[in-house]
């Protein structure tokens, strides 16, 4: 298990900051309009979900962050500005731009199952000026951090050229860069210390199948090479983790039951940035890691995990 430093480590995080709002209710009838169960909401609850997410892991371990999104100039972005404050993160580097929509994604839950999602939200990249403005704040920011997260949702605030300049510049002071990606291009994050994509994605991206423990060394190990990679790495879902970096490490899954892999990536993304701005070797970051996914597809929603449960997991039996 890894070890942590006196001195929370200094986590510089950018990504799609969203809104994730539940609504929680019962279904005790079919709707005579058409053949659906209508629901009696109960309860609603928003919270941070995309970067956002990543962020509240980070918040719940324990880590400083330095925070840089976009969100639009509407009530939602009032929202979620006013949840950062909430968790006494600093919302100056939130940039508000009047050219989009900050993402929302609605859940309707009856009886503990998820009914439908449906979905506010621009996918566009940032304008030309939003771009600089961001990249003029990041470099700002990137002095003092131990590491750097990029999580990508893919709504537009981390475009190709965006994303190659944050990497170069990270890389040129020596400062590891970890990437949640998005999409079939991981070119676009070329040069990152690792990336974390789920089986899905990475079989996707590299057009190869990860069955064998010799086909998932393979593509690991090419998929460093390709992208200039440090590290290669996938999550497994109910297989786990794996990860090359002179040899393939297969690491089983920690779940005891599974509810919700909801937000699960942002775990990872979280918990494995934390361990190694802490200073810890990759192998027993990934264990962290491993785990503090393990226990949170234990919850419902987009949950998070704190340090101490990590900790505890493995001595609860």
């Amino acid at each position: 298990m890894i070890t942590l430093q006196s001195t929370p480590p200094k986590i510089l995080l950018i990504g799609d900051l969203m809104l994730d709002r539940y609504l929680w209710g019962a279904s005790t009838r079919i709707s005579p309009e058409a053949p659906v169960p209508v629901i009696k909401i109960e309860k609603e609850e928003i919270r941070l979900g995309g970067a956002g997410n990543v962020l509240r892991n980070l918040v719940s371990l324990g880590a400083h962050i330095r925070f840089l999104s976009v969100v639009g100039d509407d009530d939602m972005a009032k929202t979620a500005l006013s949840l950062l404050e909430e968790l006494n993160v600093d919302t100056s580097n939130i940039i508000s731009s009047t050219q989009r929509q900050t993402t929302l994604k609605s859940r309707i839950i009856a009886s503990g199952q998820q009914i439908v999602r449906y979905d506010k939200e621009d996918t566009f990249p940032i304008d030309k000026e939003t771009k600089t403005k961001l990249f003029e704040t990041y470099l700002r920011e990137l002095e003092g951090v131990d590491i750097v997260l990029l999580s990508d949702y893919g709504k537009g605030v981390l475009p190709k050229h965006l994303t190659q300049q944050m990497i170069t510049v990270a890389k040129e002071k020596g400062i590891r860069v970890l990437v949640d990606p998005k999409g079939k291009d991981f070119d676009k994050y070329r040069g990152a210390y690792l990336l974390t994509p789920n089986k899905k994605e990475l079989t996707e991206a590299m057009g190869a199948t990860l069955q064998s423990p010799k086909q998932i060394k393979g593509v690991l190990r090419e998929m460093k090479a390709r992208y200039d990679l440090e590290v290669g790495f996938v999550t497994l879902g109910e297989d786990g983790m794996a990860f090359y970096d002179s040899q393939l490490h297969l690491r089983p899954t920690v779940a005891r039951e599974v509810y919700d892999v909801t937000g699960a990536g942002d775990t990872v993304l979280a918990a494995l940035g934390f361990a190694l701005a802490h200073e810890n070797p990759l192998e027993s970051s990934v264990d962290f890691a491993n785990t503090a996914a393990g226990i949170v597809v234990g919850k419902i929603g987009s949950a998070v995990v704190e340090a101490d449960e990590i900790f505890s997991f493995n001595h609860a039996d």
